[in-house]
């Protein structure tokens, strides 16, 4: 659906759909947020607890020091403000998997503020969209219900395993206008975080779960209304947020047009995605931030953040997805597409391009062989990049070879295949394989021979139709397999040419 419709034969009115997303991502600890039981995936239920994180009387909170510091290069990257003092607070509410009855949280001063990300815009290639970051804060992670109705049973079991798990909730303004920029958003969060190494960001294990606040801003006889604010929540892909985002603003404005309901009548809700019918549905009225009753944690001291700290992890940081994305385009003279598609990769893949471009002295070529030849080759295998058997110096010789004209492209991928299996130099591979390089007077040779028993072909080229040329090359091969298509074709029509 489009975020902005002007009237038509529907009757529609101009609206835009107004998204601001709240991601939850789990800090990458050994340990949890206030105690020492383990944050590791896929345990026993129940079994990373103790006296802490179940709540027991008597039991005190120690906090994590390395979440501390995840939470500042995390604020840091995303442009916010790092306070010079942050505390905790306790957020009041009942849900069987907490089992203490409050959550550790932060309110009014959480550990990072007022920041921002640069996203690509998925509606104009190669530009920028700044979407602005409310807030960083640190919290636990409550249990996980598990609800099993389809088997029969009527009854919920509780994990309290995350309990305590260290989490950063990022907060951005209501500065999305469409589903495809909260995706083009997410996936750069995701991609920036992944990089820094401050969360694995694996949504079907938990640890990145993502909220959707959703809204619609409609004009009507020049006058603004707001719908109510609903915010979505069990989305398990990026997908998934894209599809509920955009069922729901639909549905917002079919309620708004059978029903008037406005901002003003209407409170703040809660609603859920169903994933197999694609359909949002009411869970309950959204909480206000009175209703938790926030206060102190009177278990744990404030934490102070000396800017000898903050600039310690600032000069940390490095270069930036973004930055290095920029930096692509800049000094390669890739299109913003390609060099998307490789800082996605990582920066294994960034440094392993770069090695090839140099080697190689074609950056162009070597961005279409990682998307096409590599990035198959990867998947193909189950490999990760540092399992890939070939060295980066061996494929920029072997791209090397084909801007020479010494190889043409589709030999080239017969090398390719050979180092794959048998390892060697790419000269290694030329001769295992029997492939020669044709020098020029053979080839200005062959091309006499060809054009003397074809001179229909000379007659089709000479009339202005240079495709007739490609039955030549065909004899070509037959002749000689080493010779080069390419540099044929050119001979060829030069010789023509100059007849």
């Amino acid at each position: 659906m489009s975020d902005q419709l002007d009237d038509d034969n529907d009757g529609r009115y101009p609206h835009r759909t107004v998204i601001g997303l709240e991601v939850h991502v789990q800090l990458k600890t050994q340990s949890k947020l206030f105690c020492r039981c383990s944050t590791q995936y896929g345990a026993a239920p129940n079994t990373q607890v103790c006296p802490v994180c179940l709540g027991l009387p008597g039991a005190l909170p120690v906090i994590n020091e390395q979440a501390i510091d995840l939470a500042i290069t995390t604020g840091l990257a995303l442009n916010c403000e790092i306070p010079p003092l942050t505390k905790w607070d306790r957020k009041q509410y009942f849900y069987p998997d907490l089992p203490k009855g409050y959550q550790i949280s932060q309110f009014d001063l959480p550990i990072c503020a007022d920041g921002y990300l640069d996203i690509p815009d998925p509606a104009n290639e190669g530009s920028m969209r700044r979407i602005g970051l409310f807030r960083a804060h640190l919290e636990e992670d409550a249990g996980k219900s598990m609800h099993d109705e389809a088997a029969g049973r009527d009854f919920s079991r509780i994990d309290l395993n995350r309990c305590g798990t260290p989490l950063l909730e990022i907060v951005s303004k209501p500065e999305m206008f469409s589903a495809a920029e909260a995706r083009a958003y997410l996936s750069e969060l995701k991609l920036l975080l992944t990089h820094l190494g401050v969360s694995d960001c694996e949504m079907q294990e938990g640890s990145l779960r993502v909220d959707a606040n959703v809204n619609l801003h409609i004009t009507k006889e020049g006058q603004r209304i707001a719908t109510p604010i609903v915010e979505v929540k069990n989305m398990n892909s990026f997908r998934a947020v894209e599809r509920a985002i955009e069922y729901e603003a639909e549905r917002q404005y079919q309620e708004w047009e059978d029903t008037g309901a406005t901002i003003e009548t209407v409170s703040k809700r809660t609603f859920g995605w169903n994933d197999a019918t694609e359909e949002t549905f009411v869970q309950r009225e959204k909480e206000e931030s009175a209703d938790y009753r926030y206060f102190p944690d009177p278990d744990l001291l404030p934490v102070a953040l000396p800017a000898s700290r903050i600039e310690a992890a600032r000069q940390e940081l490095g270069e930036l997805p973004a930055e290095t994305r920029d930096r692509l385009q800049t000094q390669y003279d890739l299109k913003p597409y390609d060099a998307d598609v490789i800082v996605n990769q990582g920066p294994q893949m960034v440094a392993f391009f770069e090695t090839v471009a140099e080697t190689s002295g074609d950056a162009k070529r070597t961005s279409a062989w990682i998307q096409q030849d590599i990035l198959r080759t990867l998947k193909e295998n189950h490999w990760e990049l540092s399992e890939f058997p070939l060295p980066a110096e061996t494929l920029g010789d072997l791209l090397k070879e084909i801007r020479a004209g010494r190889l043409d492209n589709s030999r080239a991928k017969i090398v390719y295949q050979h180092l794959l299996n048998h390892g060697g130099t790419v000269a290694e591979a030329t001769a295992a394989l029997g492939i020669e390089a044709v020098d020029d007077s053979e080839l200005d040779a062959l091309c006499d021979e060809l054009l003397a028993a074809n001179p229909q072909v000379i007659e089709h080229v000479q009339g202005g139709k240079p495709q007739a040329i490609g039955a030549l090359i065909g004899q070509a091969k037959q002749k000689n397999p080493n010779v080069n298509p390419g540099q044929l074709r050119e001979t060829l029509l030069k010789k023509i040419e100059a007849m």
